[in-house]
């Protein structure tokens, strides 16, 4: 199936609607509405740094492994969840959260380990909203997806020599990294599935590789998941005979499920959702 590399062209758009009325998943009544191109009104540096702190104590631990800094959550032998931070990086809170939820609900060890070498971006400036405080382009220079990427993957095999299974879930500047490690590249693989709410810095390369289990979690605003990047989602990935799931979360947009705001209408229940849809794939493919 040819792909219209037009970004936005109606030709795209129209499939792409064809394609998520097809497969979404949900309850049936969800009308998917594509962004057509110059309506997009939220910037993407802001909406990648926007953040909101939820409540609640994470009660994992802290320890180290493969010479990282790790929070790590449960204590199954046999499966692992690894989790590839988002720009906030492994202490921000709601991942921990997130990671704690995991390890209750799906049964398994969870990693959270960091990859920015002991840097973090400042949260109070970002839980205020002084999102232009902060230098971003400069950080993501100093972890960019080629420094990275090797530490991810050294990180994920000596997972896979400590457990059987391991899945592997990221989130916005994570999101690239899950479908390098179920690359079909490795040797064997590194991870059993993946999931991925909202990525960041992927490219169609990467979608073209992947060969294990693909979850994508992806809210209907995101100018990091462009409508011509889902729709190479759906026909490279289906069309190689990989499982794929798609959910499509209306109304909501990039980075609701690791921080979005539990007061608004719509993101509360996103998150939640997320969170559960993602822990049922772990228990389909880790157990």
């Amino acid at each position: 199936m040819l792909i219209d590399d037009r970004l936005g062209s109606p030709l795209a758009d129209n499939r792409l609607l064809h394609l998520l009325e097809l497969y979404v998943i949900g309850d049936g009544r969800t009308t998917v509405k594509p962004q057509q191109p110059g309506t997009q009104n939220t910037d993407e540096r802001t909406c990648c740094l926007k953040t909101f702190e939820w409540d609640g104590k994470p009660s994992g631990r802290i320890d180290k492994l493969h010479d990282k800094d790790v929070y790590i959550a449960g204590d199954n032998p046999d499966a692992a969840i690894l989790i590839i931070h988002d720009l906030m990086g492994w202490s921000f809170p709601n991942a921990r959260l997130l990671a704690d939820h995991y390890s209750r609900e799906a049964g398994a060890t969870v990693y959270l380990p960091d990859f920015f070498g002991g840097e973090t971006l400042p949260f109070e400036p970002l839980l205020q909203g002084r999102f232009h405080d902060v230098d971003l382009p400069g950080f993501l220079k100093r972890n960019s997806r080629e420094l990275r990427e090797p530490e991810i993957f050294a990180f994920a095999e000596a997972l896979r020599e400590k457990h059987e299974k391991v899945a592997a879930a990221g989130f916005c500047w994570g999101g690239w990294a899950v479908f390098r490690l179920g690359s079909k590249g490795h040797e064997s693989p590194l991870v059993d599935c993946i999931t991925t709410g909202h990525p960041s810095l992927l490219t169609k390369q990467d979608v073209d590789g992947v060969s294990v289990p693909v979850q994508l979690l992806a809210p209907e605003s995101d100018p990091a998941l462009s409508p011509e990047m889902k729709l190479h989602c759906f026909e490279s990935i289906m069309k190689r005979g990989v499982y794929f799931e798609y959910q499509h979360f209306p109304g909501v947009e990039h980075g609701c499920l690791v921080r979005g705001d539990p007061s608004k209408d719509g993101e509360r229940e996103a998150m939640v959702r997320g969170k559960s849809v993602a822990v049922n794939w772990f228990k389909q493919f880790l157990h």
